[in-house]
């Protein structure tokens, strides 16, 4: 699910720190913003909007933070506005429901994970690409880019 290299040049403390800052973005904000699926989204763009001007590994793992806050988005808010249809509106929860939520659970739980690991392992200056989005953050983020 993640693979991890390494880039051509080795990355300063600096922007390692950055870099493992971005996923950790994150998580500060999933303190902040619990209920509110987007919070989480918000943080981590601004972070990225930040740090668009910064080094390839930099702008790389930013957008790759963002990237897997922008799927749990819609996961996640689906989950929060069906969950609301069944509080203020009266409706009985379903099967279909429980096992949507065990669902969005369980990936919340494997994205809280990776965050970290992707954030410890960039901290240490190891470039770590996450299953899907580390394609897609490739074909969006060129090193001549800036």
């Amino acid at each position: 699910m993640i693979r991890e290299t390494t880039f051509a040049y080795k990355p300063t403390e600096h922007e390692r720190e950055k870099a493992s800052n971005s996923y950790l973005m994150s998580l500060v904000a999933v303190v902040a913003g619990l209920p509110l699926p987007i919070i989480n989204l918000f943080a981590t763009f601004f972070f990225f909007l930040a740090n668009r001007n910064s080094t390839y590994f930099v702008r790389w793992h930013c957008l790759q933070a963002l990237f897997s806050q922008m799927a749990l988005l819609c996961m996640n808010s689906f989950g929060f506005w069906w969950t609301v249809s069944i509080v203020f509106d009266g409706k009985k929860p379903t099967n279909y429901y429980f096992a949507y939520l065990f669902t969005v659970l369980f990936f919340n739980l494997l994205e809280f994970i990776s965050t970290i690991y992707s954030a410890v392992q960039t901290r240490k200056g190891i470039h770590v690409q996450q299953w899907f989005f580390g394609s897609l953050t490739n074909l969006i983020c060129r090193p001549n880019d800036k």
